[in-house]
């Protein structure tokens, strides 16, 4: 389990909210795909995303994982459904780390999207037989 960004000194925190489809598509993968899961980020050479389940994490894996964003704290206490924005916390450890938040979001939802549905296509469902 990753802890760097508990550690590393935060430049800037932020209040943070996801929005519903972003948090549930991740909430979905840890059922399916495991507790925790790296994704590289396409076009962000060097960024991996780290998903936990009380953080998700931006890190940097040229720098042995340096955390350069990470959204933790989420508040699903004050969420009443499903479609609603969870709140959250927003470190900042780089000075830069706001610019990349939307580019990182978008491409864990594609590449979530992506191993979610190869999961779906690796199955049948196998039918019961006609009652007689």
């Amino acid at each position: 389990m990753y802890t760097r960004h508990d550690e590393v000194p935060v430049f800037e925190y932020r209040d943070g909210v996801i929005n519903a489809i972003h948090y549930n598509t991740v909430q979905t993968a840890f059922k399916r795909l495991g507790d925790e899961i790296r994704l590289e980020i396409p076009r962000l050479k060097t960024l991996d995303l780290i998903l936990q389940h009380d953080a998700w994490i931006v890190v940097d894996h040229a720098l042995n994982d340096i955390p350069i964003v990470a959204w933790t704290n989420f508040d699903v206490e004050r969420r009443n459904a499903l479609h609603t924005p969870v709140h959250c916390q927003l470190r900042l450890f780089h000075m830069n780390g706001g610019i990349i938040l939307k580019r990182v979001l978008e491409a864990m939802e594609l590449l979530l999207g992506e191993r979610l549905s190869d999961l779906e296509s690796s199955h049948s469902v196998i039918r019961f037989p006609a009652p007689e």
